[in-house]
């Protein structure tokens, strides 16, 4: 089985050389290193997203809903070329309107302009008329703040339909106080293992647990 080995919110670096290297001392560096990655995985569960950066997350989405901005009663405004051939196309295979959005399950809850995207894939199984691999130059998107991808006019996309993606993203630079929340809790693990009765190094797991989630709770999912 192969090991979880996200980049943590914060280094064990971090974590050595800051108010918290007293509980970290004695940690091997692999320890150190998994005990960030740990911390890390619970900022995502408290969040009930992923923050870290990710790769080949697969997601799947039934094609629902049809914009009425987007609906063929507006045939009569005028387009460009592109525009034209694509609406002809989505006339030509049939079907009626065409879904044309869906929206990724992570995006950037906050501070979009560090996160990224990368290698988007997209399949579409119809619920008629076949499968097929949508061209990037056929997406726009997704966007950073909302995990948007609109389809250009004339994807043969039927609602009904089963659309699987296949993503990389995530924080490319980890905002500060998600690094913040990784270290609370990274201190909160290690006094669970090391001096679990709070005795021994003056620190409260309780209120390093509820510091780190009063930082989460702006990052979680609504």
């Amino acid at each position: 089985m192969a090991a979880d080995s996200p980049v943590p919110l914060a280094s064990a670096s971090d974590m050595a050389a800051g108010q918290f290297a007293d509980l970290v001392r004695d940690y091997s560096a692999d320890a150190l290193a998994q005990l960030m990655i740990e911390a890390t995985r619970q900022c995502e569960g408290i969040a009930g997203r992923r923050l870290a950066p990710f790769a080949s997350v697969p997601e799947s989405h039934r094609a629902t809903g049809i914009d009425p901005d987007e609906l063929s009663d507006a045939g009569s405004m005028p387009m460009d070329l592109q525009g034209t051939l694509g609406r002809s196309y989505s006339a030509a295979l049939g079907g009626g309107d065409q879904v044309r959005h869906v929206w990724l399950n992570e995006f950037a809850p906050r501070y979009p302009e560090m996160w990224s995207y990368s290698n988007l894939q997209v399949t579409l199984l119809r619920s008629y008329g076949g499968s097929q691999a949508v061209a990037a130059a056929s997406l726009i998107g997704a966007e950073n703040d909302s995990g948007h991808v609109w389809f250009s006019l004339g994807t043969f996309l039927p609602v009904g339909s089963l659309i699987r993606v296949l993503y990389d993203g995530g924080y490319s630079t980890t905002p500060a106080d998600l690094g913040r929340a990784c270290k609370l809790l990274a201190a909160s693990l290690a006094l669970g293992e090391i001096d679990p009765a709070g005795t021994q190094f003056g620190h409260d797991r309780g209120v390093l647990s509820a510091q780190a989630e009063a930082i989460l709770c702006t990052y979680q999912r609504t």
